[in-house]
């Protein structure tokens, strides 16, 4: 096999429905020199023994104890022996061309690194019969600063910009990932947007890549929801903008990067409210500090309708409550 060895690990968590698809779509790379490791985050489900009946020359099953994605990618990165790196939830799916499509968009460069196109599918659909997403990032970004003001942006601060690039979209030189540091492990809710925030800043631009697609599966939006209201989540949400801001505080003077992370604070602030009233406070103040002057309230049509007569706090709490009756009568 010629060519520099891709690295594509997976983590695993409880992952038993989706996980031998996943695998299967790494083995059907058409990049022949490449390495699969899967690593069981402490699954209490069967997803380990999944995992075991794929073991091969080319594929190599690590199990630890759960301590969370970005510690399984971490212990992933430790094994993995490639120049270039994949990663890839182990609920999602690439192309069968994916990788060798950004391998050869890369033309061997160890400073930038890839991109492609994502298909968003619904959970229990055809990947195949997803949504190709149209975004503003599918072309080459020689200046990695512009694209995360860009990124992180959204259409009232920016129009036309916004969006979010999924892990497996990905394709970066392992020397990038040593010279921008691990997986962050203390954070569990947007783990990816920390990370790539510093690998991007790293780097010398990044490259886009026509053909080869990352599949993105989406759950119900219930669920989604559920996961992102524990303490530990805004914790970490809010952890996340305090880091990605200062990554990029350290490398420019633009004032847009404190207009598009004020409206991360109040955002995060309004949705924290009231079960987290402390942190709640405390992005709130940072919205303010910031200079935040944008849309006071998040949610649906009747809460800016309440937010309106009575304020954002006020809506928060009656939708709160509402929620609270629900679940009482369900």
């Amino acid at each position: 096999m010629t060519g520099p060895l891709v690295s594509i690990i997976i983590p695993a968590y409880n992952s038993e429905k989706y996980l031998a698809d996943c695998i299967r779509s790494a083995i059907a790379q058409t990049w022949q020199n490449k390495e699969i490791i899967v690593v069981d985050d402490g699954s209490t489900d069967n997803s380990l023994h999944i995992a075991r009946g794929f073991e091969a020359d080319q594929v190599m099953v690590l199990a630890q104890e759960n301590a969370g994605a970005s510690a399984a990618r971490n212990a992933g990165l430790r094994a993995a022996q490639g120049e270039y790196i994949q990663f890839l939830d182990a609920d999602d799916l690439i192309s069968p061309d994916k990788i060798a499509a950004q391998v050869k968009c890369l033309q061997g460069s160890s400073n930038q690194l890839a991109i492609c196109k994502t298909v968003h599918f619904n959970n229990g659909e055809d990947p195949e019969r997803g949504r190709e997403s149209k975004d503003w990032f599918y072309t080459d970004h020689k200046d990695p600063v512009d694209f995360l003001i860009k990124l992180y942006a959204g259409p009232d601060t920016l129009p036309g910009y916004g969006g979010m690039v999924t892990v497996h979209s990905w394709l970066t030189p392992r020397k990038l990932i040593d010279k921008a540091g691990p997986w962050d492990e203390s954070i569990s809710l947007d783990d990816d947007g920390e990370f790539f925030s510093r690998v991007v800043l790293a780097s010398e631009g990044i490259k886009f890549s026509p053909t080869g697609f990352n599949y993105y599966r989406k759950f119900d939006d219930r669920q989604n929801q559920s996961a992102q209201k524990s303490k530990r989540a805004m914790e970490s949400a809010v952890t996340a903008i305090d880091l990605k801001r200062d990554h990029l505080k350290a490398k420019t003077t633009d004032p847009m990067v404190d207009r598009v992370f004020a409206k991360h604070y109040w955002w995060t602030g309004v949705l924290a409210y009231p079960q987290f009233k402390s942190l709640s406070g405390y992005c709130i103040k940072k919205a303010k500090q910031l200079g935040y002057s944008g849309e006071k309230y998040v949610g649906g049509r009747s809460g800016h309708l309440l937010a309106a007569l009575l304020g954002w706090k006020a809506a928060r709490l009656i939708g709160a409550w509402r929620t609270l009756f629900k679940r009482s009568w369900a």
